[in-house]
């Protein structure tokens, strides 16, 4: 039972990680109804970023935290303002296919600028690990599960509290009834694109000091997040968490109990089956739409 709780604990740091950027591809879902494949690479810019800002450059943690956010931000905005906006028949397909080219540049254009070398970072916190009935949760996983679940309330009371996050709910349920009552539905789109890439690049800093940071670390993640937010409910803030700390524990208990060659196979079998039996995901589908 003790090693069964570690696996446990180790799965729910995993899928900390795994939920927000379930939650990154679940926002702009909700607002544009697309699917961006370039998410994972998000979160490589921000594993990226930090390592260095914080690592090379040796700037303290929570200017460099901050910096790699508003960076890979900048660059969410770049992406939207000159790859989606500018295309003239805006088609889901085409703009899919625009994020998987996107994919591809930022990968290639970090493998440019960082190499094909692996980097690491030490935790936030040098503290002893925590004792959870035998099981020992270290402070990188405290931190991870913590900004987690503080990100994920903050984004339920911006959305739920705020006007422009009403204003982006509107947008996701009815573009042009929202273009009446004068809400700018494109920049409600723009936001979307920011957040999204905000959150990719905090998955990114928080699981830096935990996992060797690469120039194509993005790629997996990406598509462990978006089995994450498939599972939940693509679409569903909630769902996209619920589904985001499943999988991690799933895939720990996998990896545990049986080997590790079926860690990666676990999130896509786990996807095959959501979308045979319930392509809604946990969430039913009648409240994806909304948060």
């Amino acid at each position: 039972m003790q090693e069964i709780l570690q696996y446990v604990v180790s799965g729910l740091t995993i899928g900390a990680i795994y939920a927000v950027i379930a939650v990154g591809f679940s926002m702009l879902f909700n607002s544009t109804e697309l699917i961006n494949f370039a998410q994972g690479e998000f979160v490589m810019l921000g594993a990226m970023g930090l390592v260095t800002l914080w690592g090379v450059f040796h700037i303290p943690l929570v200017l460099a935290l901050l910096l790699t956010v508003a960076g890979v931000s900048v660059i969410g905005f770049l992406f939207e303002r000159l790859a989606i906006r500018t295309v003239r028949n805006p088609h889901p397909i085409v703009l899919i296919i625009i994020t998987v080219g996107a994919s591809i540049f930022f990968r290639g254009l970090s493998m440019l600028i960082w190499g094909k070398d692996a980097y690491s970072l030490p935790p936030f916190t040098d503290t002893p690990p925590l004792d959870v009935f035998g099981a020992k949760l270290l402070s990188q996983s405290i931190w991870i599960l913590c900004i987690s679940l503080v990100l994920v309330a903050g984004l339920y009371f911006f959305y739920k509290k705020t006007l422009t996050g009403k204003a982006m709910q509107a947008c996701a349920i009815n573009k042009k009834a929202a273009c009446l009552t004068g809400i700018p539905a494109e920049r409600m789109v723009l936001l979307a694109f920011i957040l999204s890439a905000a959150m990719g690049a905090v998955a990114g800093v928080i699981i830096s000091p935990i996992t060797m940071c690469s120039y194509d670390m993005g790629t997996m993640l990406g598509l462990k997040g978006f089995c994450a937010a498939m599972l939940g409910g693509l679409g569903s803030l909630w769902g996209s968490l619920i589904g985001g700390f499943l999988l991690g524990v799933l895939e720990s208990l996998g990896v545990g109990l049986f080997t590790s060659g079926v860690k990666d196979a676990i999130a896509f079998i786990i996807l095959l089956l959501i979308l045979y039996f319930r392509p809604g995901g946990i969430i039913s589908a009648k409240s994806v739409r909304r948060f």
